[in-house]
């Protein structure tokens, strides 16, 4: 027994201690203090070229000419006073500009369809008698679900904030059965339009993409993309709630600005979209604050609407805070074409406050619910960018 007492114990497995200390090393502190570095404001400020500028341009004129057809189509309509829901449908002709030509006409149609879905889903709610309160939340739903569908059916940039967006335009109260008949006839319209649009001009693309080697989306595991879906609920439900109970006009534009800084596929990358996405509201909210000051037409709102749109398509690769800059005045310019009595002189300064609180909490709920493995990530991003410097 003596023996066995003075046994040398073997040593403990090491592998246990080695992985405390380094879940302790990328605990949730130390993550947000990476992401408050001199580094991340210079990676934020980077402007770097856009896979193919040839096809951005393509994209931003078949966006551009898709919005402008959508909105005469229906100025010379019985449905004038609805311009905003067609407009809403051509935005299907911003989604797969980089994908296949095989590929593209699908990835326009269901996103047309889920625009549709967008728009549904808040005048159903409007319709059956939802309170404020109810009607925000719908932002979040539909921030949910079409972020699962867009990461399961992989169909790219620019994601689900569109299909937010479009929400957001949908949240005037729904008086009956046609009204909401209407709406939604007008954005499918709208949809067809930009589906027609990209199958005529599509093949303007040929050329360029036969030379264009872009690498494949990994696929997620089901459980990843409903965890993100899930965590994009919570932070578009609680931007909109908030920006509502402070009394804000337009608690969608907080919802959409969380879900585009949480639609980042790093941490890295969901900090350089807040703060890109806060410098290029302010500048693009004076030029719309500019804009309107000049009381324009009608006809010079839709001028400013398609140019917006147009350069928006082309600039938004090079930097993400260069495309704030412009379709920041192409949503509110659309928002004030739509509903000029509701949209007020404090537009632009609403859509400044809403996009900083959007874009504030989504980082925050981006770092509370990151995994160990994406704070690794941005550890060892922030080790290898110190090396060779």
């Amino acid at each position: 027994m003596s023996d066995n007492k003075n046994k040398r114990l073997p040593p403990l497995p090491r592998s246990r201690d080695k992985k405390q200390g380094l879940r302790a090393n990328v605990s949730r502190s130390m993550a947000t203090r990476q992401l408050l570095t001199p580094e991340q404001l210079q990676e934020s400020l980077a402007v770097a070229p856009p896979p193919s500028l040839p096809i951005a341009v393509i994209a931003g004129l078949q966006a551009a000419l898709a919005l402008l057809t959508a909105i005469v189509l229906v100025t010379y309509s019985p449905w004038a006073h609805l311009v905003g829901f067609p407009a809403l449908g051509a935005l299907a002709s911003l989604f797969g500009r980089y994908a296949p030509l095989e590929h593209r006409m699908r990835i326009v149609g269901v996103c047309a369809a889920l625009l549709t879905f967008g728009v549904l889903v808040p005048s159903l709610a409007s319709y059956a008698g939802a309170n404020a309160t109810v009607m925000v939340l719908t932002l979040a739903l539909v921030a949910g679900m079409s972020t699962l569908m867009f990461s399961h059916w992989r169909l790219g940039g620019p994601g689900a904030v569109i299909i937010v967006f479009a929400a957001g335009g949908a949240q005037a109260p729904v008086a009956s059965w046609d009204m909401l008949v209407t709406r939604m006839g007008l954005t499918v319209a709208g949809g067809v339009v930009a589906w027609l649009i990209c199958m005529l001009t599509d093949r303007l693309r040929t050329a360029e993409m036969a030379n264009l080697k872009l690498p494949d989306a990994p696929r997620r595991p089901f459980s990843h993309e409903l965890i993100a879906a899930g965590r994009i609920t919570m932070g578009a439900a609680m931007a909109a709630l908030i920006a509502h109970a402070a009394g804000w006009h337009h608690p969608a534009w907080a919802a959409i600005g969380a879900t585009a800084v949480m639609q980042g596929g790093h941490l890295h990358v969901t900090m350089s979209r807040a703060l890109q996405r806060m410098a290029g509201t302010v500048v693009g909210a004076f030029i719309v604050w500019a804009i309107l000051a000049l009381s324009p037409s009608f006809w010079a709102l839709v001028a400013a609407i398609v140019f917006f749109q147009f350069i928006t398509e082309i600039i938004i690769g090079y930097n993400y805070a260069l495309g704030q800059v412009t379709v920041t005045p192409m949503a509110l310019l659309m928002t004030y074409l739509a509903s000029p009595a509701m949209a007020g002189a404090s537009m632009p300064v609403e859509r400044v406050l809403d996009t900083i609180l959007g874009a504030a909490l989504g980082i925050v709920f981006a770092v509370i619910f990151s995994t160990v493995d994406d704070r690794i990530f941005l550890a060892r991003r922030r080790k290898k960018a110190r090396e060779q410097s």
